[in-house]
């Protein structure tokens, strides 16, 4: 062992997280209507499959784009060879104009301050690097992401306190919540660098209030610290409260060009929004020009390839085909988390209400043997093993109450037959009338869920799932039946 680095031998990765863990259990037995019907449907995967329809005639369309043509004449050698790694400039102005039509129009961005990195964990690593130390630590609002423990810390030695939030106001920020954090940081002679949110949240599935926003941008002026907003579920929220990005907050109070202006950073990635997380296409966009400096040289590390900037150069450019596609993609997600809550409500579970991203924030304690984080493992486990669901434990997510269990999470099948699909399958003693049945798709069964009360737990270890054909990998904080 003395061969190889403390890297390679430490456990500081978050391997060993029961959402990890999860995707492993998955991964021995994945379900397959033919040749394994009894494996596990994965649920723990944030992917939004709903619009693939809408992408394949798009690219049905273009075949100059898919073939790398430019009016008619080949560009693929000019692609094939070495780029400039600040990306292409008609890929990077076509994705800050598509940035601002999702958040509709209200701010604008400037593409010379944007970084492309491949995907939207490379571009919070990389942030993690420009604006901390080893031993320093940044801020999170509780349930939080369970990938940045491994995403923000491994490599970076940078260290995650939570902002402690509850369940009493559906899991806001407040500013004794920030308070107290800052404190713990300082309790564990921690330099705090800054905050890092979620918005839209993963895994809660809403959106920051205006308050909140507010709360936060006072917060790291009075400290002296950045705040990241990752930003990367702002174009599906489909239902008020609307999004509003830290962006706009800065420039509604005429932030620009100010100190404030240089400490806040936003993270974006097309993975979510369009649906093409293979796709590795993520970015970093700041005013801070030091920032954006360091961030281009480290990003040598995790380019987006000139073929894939190329063809989306082309797909965004088209202004009917993402205004449909955005206008469609919220439409199709609003139906389905519809269909997710009316068929956990019909077998007497509760969720937090939301109106974005691909998660469901599912309340089980009613099925708890005690208010414990055992007892959330015990439960989470049936589900796992009995029931044939990876869904993430709220603890996963750091959620500081025991009484929350999991979260789900959502994403699709297909666009056909979106109706039948609320009948995919059955719980046996769970589901009420058979058109009322839902399907399960990302499962978070986490803190209490507002507004729910829960009667007649349902017996977990009766359960029996009934998958039907063409189910892909989802992933929406949410569950299937």
């Amino acid at each position: 062992m003395k061969l190889l680095s403390k890297k390679v031998t430490c456990n500081s990765h978050g391997q060993d997280s029961s959402y990890f863990l999860g995707w492993q259990e998955y991964e021995k037995n994945p379900y397959d209507e033919v040749r394994n019907p009894r494996g596990i449907i994965q649920m723990g995967l944030a992917e939004n499959q709903l619009c693939f329809d809408l992408l394949e005639s798009w690219l049905a369309q273009n075949p100059d784009a898919v073939g790398f043509k430019k009016n008619g004449e080949s560009i693929f050698k000019e692609l094939a060879l070495f780029q400039d790694y600040h990306g292409l400039r008609a890929f990077k102005n076509a994705l800050v104009e598509f940035m601002s039509e999702i958040r509709g129009n209200k701010v604008k961005f400037d593409s010379d301050n944007l970084v492309l990195t491949a995907g939207a964990t490379s571009a919070n690593e990389t942030l993690m690097f420009c604006l901390a130390d080893p031993g320093d630590a940044f801020l999170l609002p509780t349930p939080y992401y369970p990938g940045f423990d491994r995403d923000l810390k491994w490599r970076t030695g940078v260290e995650i306190v939570p902002i402690q939030c509850r369940s009493s106001n559906g899991f806001r920020i407040t500013g004794s919540a920030l308070e107290e954090a800052y404190q713990e940081a300082e309790r564990r002679n921690l330099k705090v660098k800054g905050v890092l949110v979620t918005n839209p949240s993963n895994p809660l599935g809403i959106t920051l209030s205006l308050h909140e926003l507010n709360l936060l941008v006072n917060f790291i002026t009075a400290k002296g610290i950045h705040l990241i907003s990752d930003e990367i579920y702002s174009g599906i929220v489909f239902k008020s409260p609307g999004f509003m990005s830290i962006m706009e907050v800065l420039m509604n109070k005429k932030y620009m060009n100010t100190q404030i202006w240089n400490q806040i950073h936003i993270v974006y990635s097309l993975s979510k929004d369009l649906g093409i997380p293979g796709f590795r296409v993520g970015a970093i966009y700041s005013n801070n020009e030091m920032v954006v400096s360091a961030a281009t040289k480290m990003s040598s590390f995790g380019l987006v390839s000139s073929q894939t900037q190329y063809l989306l150069s082309v797909m965004l450019s088209d202004k009917v085909f993402t205004e449909n596609y955005v206008s469609e993609n919220r439409k199709r997600l609003k139906h389905r988390q519809q269909m997710l809550i009316r068929g956990l409500r019909n077998v007497g579970i509760g969720c937090l209400e939301s109106n974005a991203g691909l998660f469901c924030w599912v309340d089980m304690r009613h099925l708890l043997s005690s208010n414990t984080f055992e007892a959330e493992i015990e439960i989470w486990k049936k589900i796992i093993y009995e029931v044939g669901l990876n869904i993430s434990p709220g603890s996963s997510c750091h959620c500081s109450e025991p009484e929350s269990v999991e979260r789900i999470h959502g994403g699709d099948y297909g666009t056909e037959g979106h109706d039948k699909e609320a009948n995919n399958g059955e719980v046996d003693g769970i589901g009420g009338e058979e058109e009322d049945n839902v399907v399960f798709e990302n499962i978070h069964v986490g803190g209490e869920a507002s507004g729910n009360g829960v009667d007649g737990s349902p017996d977990v270890e009766k359960a029996e799932l009934m998958p039907s054909e063409g189910i892909d990998e989802c992933d929406l904080t949410m569950v299937r039946s």
